[in-house]
């Protein structure tokens, strides 16, 4: 690779690097960022142009951090707009070829890093945006012009988030407006098998990959351009539980994907077979018994659930490719998505959710539940949550106060019954003399639990 001063191949794409080991932090969760892919005209683009608006590395200070975004336009004859979140998803492939660079996540949450190694031998983000033109264009035939853009300036930054989440929420609006019923074929996203071997990814028209990169429309536009690639079709197979939203074929899918270790998945529950996540999921939804309710947290929010954990805590219960009871990972999508937990209540079971996201997405919440979920403000705790759901008389109170009501009942006590004598039993005593004593020992009004009662013949 031409005038890159650090390795780049499939060998590091697996590479962390930890915090004793930053030189640099690129966006991630205590900074903001976004990357965006553009399916562009080609007189909007300088071929293999590579751009940094801002500091470059050796403009930065060590340990420091710095807002993040990664701006690429893309030209060619038959290149189409379903494909840009496809060619968007594969920056994590890409990027982390690169020796001592490392990227997390995806859209408008991404994590990148630079290690000391890398940042001592001279690796700039022009180096990674020359990178990024030779891997795009060896890749994919397709792409017959692209240009590269870093930005580190906050208020550009600012200005390409906005860009950013206002085509985000245009693809995810257009993968909405068909559902699971409507295709005979879903399809799957390995992406992300190097960090979570197990995890396989399921997409569907009324459920987008949990990083939210990849809808329906764009596996199908994957498929067409590289029919053998990390993305590829699931049969949809025969619909086992329309409600949970479990289908042979996911199932059958699943279960070679992950050399077994996954067998059943339900595409719209948390319980049970919950979907597997692998770490860049865009928000949690998490079961709070204590309620009998379900909450959301996004990777924006950085205090405290009603758990008393933050974001950072509970991802490391859901991703690494694991079936976790009661923690879903999702993406933002999903929460618009007309199937949203179905087989769980749907909006009817969400009791809390942070108050940005639950703006955010406003528009998806049923009305008559807006009000009834709590948020930060209203609820910090599992007491104040509590209380919160019954003064507004939220309707996971009516399931809560039954459930409590039957536990009740069957911890009362029972009415004076007559007392039932058990059979004798017999028990042969050693007397001091040698002489076996018998007395006979009666039970009565006893409940007594066994695993096996052996019964001999008295001779």
């Amino acid at each position: 690779m031409e005038d890159i001063p650090v390795d780049v191949g499939l060998i590091y794409e697996g590479e962390r690097i930890r915090k004793s080991s930053m030189y640099v932090d690129l966006a991630g969760p205590k900074s903001k960022g976004a990357e965006l892919l553009l399916v562009v005209p080609p007189d909007e683009v300088e071929d293999g142009k590579v751009e940094v608006v801002g500091p470059d590395v050796d403009q930065m200070e060590e340990g420091g951090r710095y807002p993040f975004g990664i701006l690429i336009k893309v030209a060619g004859e038959k290149l189409e707009e379903d494909l840009e979140g496809v060619f968007e998803r594969k920056l994590h492939y890409f990027c982390n070829y690169i020796q001592g660079f490392m990227h997390l996540n995806s859209r408008d949450i991404i994590w990148c890093r630079i290690s000391k190694d890398a940042a001592k031998k001279g690796l700039k983000l022009y180096h990674v945006g020359r990178v990024l033109v030779n891997l795009y264009k060896s890749e994919f035939d397709v792409i017959e012009k692209i240009q590269v853009t870093f930005y580190t300036d906050e208020k550009a930054v600012d200005e390409h988030i906005a860009r950013a989440r206002e085509v985000y929420e245009k693809r995810d609006a257009r993968a909405s407006a068909i559902k699971d019923e409507d295709v005979d074929v879903f399809y799957s996203c390995l992406l992300c098998q190097s960090f979570a071997p197990t995890h396989v990814c399921a997409i569907t028209p009324s459920r987008s990959g949990g990083c939210g990169a990849v809808t329906w429309f764009e596996g199908r536009a994957a498929v067409k351009v590289d029919p053998s690639g990390p993305i590829g079709e699931i049969p949809k197979g025969e619909v086992i539980d329309p409600v949970k939203g479990e289908y042979s074929g996911i199932n059958e899918y699943v279960r070679e994907k992950s050399n077994g270790t996954i067998e059943r998945v339900y595409l719209h529950s948390l319980f049970d077979y919950p979907h597997t996540s692998c770490g860049c999921f865009e928000a949690i939804a998490f079961y709070i018994p204590e309620v009998d309710g379900i909450g959301i947290v996004h990777r924006d929010f950085h205090g405290v659930t009603p758990f008393g954990i933050p974001f950072s805590t509970m991802a490391g219960q859901v991703g690494g490719g694991v079936q976790s009871q009661g923690f879903l990972g999702i993406s933002i999508a999903y929460l618009r998505s007309p199937k949203f937990l179905q087989g769980d209540g749907g909006w009817r079971r969400i009791v809390w959710m942070p108050s940005q996201l639950k703006e955010r997405v406003r528009s998806a919440i049923p009305q008559e539940m807006y009000d009834l979920i709590a948020t930060e403000n209203e609820a910090q705790d599992l007491d104040t949550l509590r209380k919160f759901l019954e003064e507004k008389q939220h309707p996971v109170l009516e399931r809560l106060k039954a459930e409590e009501a039957k536990e009740k009942a069957e911890e009362a006590p029972e009415e004076e019954q007559p007392a039932a004598t058990m059979p004798e039993l017999t028990v042969p005593v050693q007397a001091g003399a040698g002489a076996p004593v018998e007395f006979t020992i009666t039970f009565k009004n006893a409940k007594i639990y066994a695993e096996k009662i052996i019964i001999r013949r008295k001779e």
